[in-house]
């Protein structure tokens, strides 16, 4: 078994800043991706940014500039800079890993972790 577990949501005020972490832990052989997704109450889930194992990254444009993904491959962990939160910023955030399991080495599954809640509001 595969678990992702985040840390580090709460509440902050507009112009504030929060770090999000995600641990992923288990039976784990590679990880190629690692990222963070967000969910709005009555919206879909969207991508935030994402890191591969070489480190590049990649950044919704409503991020751009006030967010920084990061990872430790040897932790298995991404972490989540955010700067400058505004209100529309608030939603559950998901930490996504794409990897392969020990007894799967060449198979690769999207595992999701059960979100964090980041509300910004004064």
């Amino acid at each position: 078994q595969v678990h992702l577990v985040e840390s580090g949501g709460g509440l902050v005020q507009p112009g504030g800043s929060l770090r999000l972490s995600c641990a992923a832990s288990g039976n784990i052989f590679s990880i190629r991706t690692m990222g963070w997704y967000r969910q709005a109450p009555g919206k879909q889930r969207e991508l935030v940014a994402t890191v591969t194992s070489g480190g590049s990254t990649n950044y919704s444009d409503s991020v751009k500039g006030r967010f920084t993904i990061s990872r430790e491959n040897d932790k298995n962990t991404v972490y989540l800079q955010m700067l400058s939160l505004k209100p529309e910023d608030t939603a559950v955030y998901y930490c996504n890993a794409v990897l392969s399991s020990k007894w799967y080495p060449n198979t690769y599954d999207n595992y999701w972790g059960q979100g964090t809640q980041v509300t910004v509001s004064s």
